[in-house]
């Protein structure tokens, strides 16, 4: 792991493998190590990069409560590119990290030779966007009075996936044992990521409104990706949304939201193919 200084804050990021620069931009209360999975298969052909957004994991923040807006996480992938290479490179970016990929490609488009948006959540394109805003304004609110697990339960069914029952698979007797160090601190990490999701990353999220006039003029070439498994999520619509405002057929990829997580060799050879396309 590394660290770049960046305005406002501290980036851990990861270099893997070798050739063109392939950066990886989780997005929510993720961080660079939700590509674990598929970085190893991708370094074959490419020198992946990968991060902890500002605020995230081993990434700091100078003030903890500023907002993190989409221009500051463009603005901090610029950098890690141009700390890394003087060559364009290839980015994907998932859900909220595929909206930080969309900003790069429109303001510093030099850095950007292809990008993969896979399932960028912009309500703004949604004919209910009235009633999105809403729902997200609440899960905000929640998250303040409520706590994280409330706000979480309403971002899922509001996200469409599905919630996991808690009693479905209640099999105590096999595991009686306290959780191991390793096991807490990642809890901790993951509790301390989602007060950031659901807070200076929150609203500057839910708001983004895509310049479409940018992004149908920049000489970065700009792909649309949706899952083959995601119809009736949340993120569906919107990147669907987004490629017929973009006059293009969206790529679709395996799994749902998080199928580079659950089909990650299917994903992974996906993204290489698509990548390596020229049209």
């Amino acid at each position: 792991m590394s660290i770049l200084e960046v305005p406002g804050a501290r980036l851990s990021y990861q270099l893997r493998g070798s050739g063109p620069v392939l950066l990886l931009i989780p997005g929510g209360p993720a961080d660079g190590s939700n590509f674990d999975g598929v970085a190893p298969l991708l370094a074959e052909n490419h020198t992946v990069l990968t991060y902890d957004p500002r605020g995230l994991s081993a990434s700091t923040a100078d003030d903890p409560t500023a907002d993190i807006t989409v221009e500051i996480q463009a603005d901090d992938a610029h950098r890690l590119l141009d700390a890394v290479t003087d060559e364009p490179a290839y980015v994907f970016g998932s859900s909220g990290g595929a909206i930080t990929g969309l900003v790069l490609a429109t303001a510093h488009p030099e850095q950007v030779a292809t990008l993969v948006a896979h399932e960028p959540p912009i309500i703004e394109l949604l004919p209910d966007r009235e009633e999105r805003r809403v729902h997200n304004e609440d899960v905000y609110r929640t998250a303040r009075t409520l706590g994280i697990g409330a706000a979480m339960g309403k971002f899922m069914a509001g996200a469409g996936f599905d919630i996991p029952d808690d009693d479905a698979d209640d099999d105590s007797d096999d595991d009686d044992g306290e959780p191991d160090a390793e096991s807490l601190a990642a809890l901790a990490r993951m509790q301390a990521n989602l007060e950031v999701f659901f807070g200076p990353m929150w609203r500057a999220l839910g708001d983004y409104t895509p310049d479409l006039a940018a992004l149908r003029a920049t000489p970065s070439r700009v792909v649309i990706g949706v899952g083959s498994t995601s119809p009736g999520q949340l993120a569906y619509r919107t990147g669907m949304r987004l490629a017929e405002q973009l006059g293009q057929e969206p790529s679709a990829f395996p799994g749902d939201h998080l199928g580079m997580l659950t089909r990650q060799a299917e994903f992974a050879a996906r993204l290489v193919t698509v990548l390596g396309a020229t049209g």
